[in-house]
């Protein structure tokens, strides 16, 4: 099992904290091969944290791919927001 850290600037600040709540619904009911998952917002960074744990993206590119796709769903103007990897690491 691996859990990914992953982290979104370029959020509108108005529509980061509904962004939140919207993409970890999006992966708790539709996206079950990951678990754990929770999506916050950072007022301070002005970013997107998105962590889950799953048994086969050891490098969280395949969990970034996926968040890219709800932030496109759930952000109105989401830009050109830069989407990284803060860890990933085996559990």
């Amino acid at each position: 099992m691996f859990r990914v850290v992953l982290s979104c600037e370029g959020i509108p600040p108005h529509a980061g904290p509904q962004a939140a709540v919207d993409i970890t619904e999006e992966f708790v009911s539709h996206r079950p091969w990951h678990q754990n998952v929770v999506c916050s917002w950072n007022e301070e960074n002005q970013d997107l944290t998105l962590q889950a744990d799953n048994d086969f993206d050891n490098s969280g590119l395949a969990l970034m791919d996926e968040f890219s796709d709800a932030i496109t769903a759930y952000v109105k103007d989401a830009g050109e927001g830069d989407i990284r990897v803060l860890s990933a690491i085996r559990l």
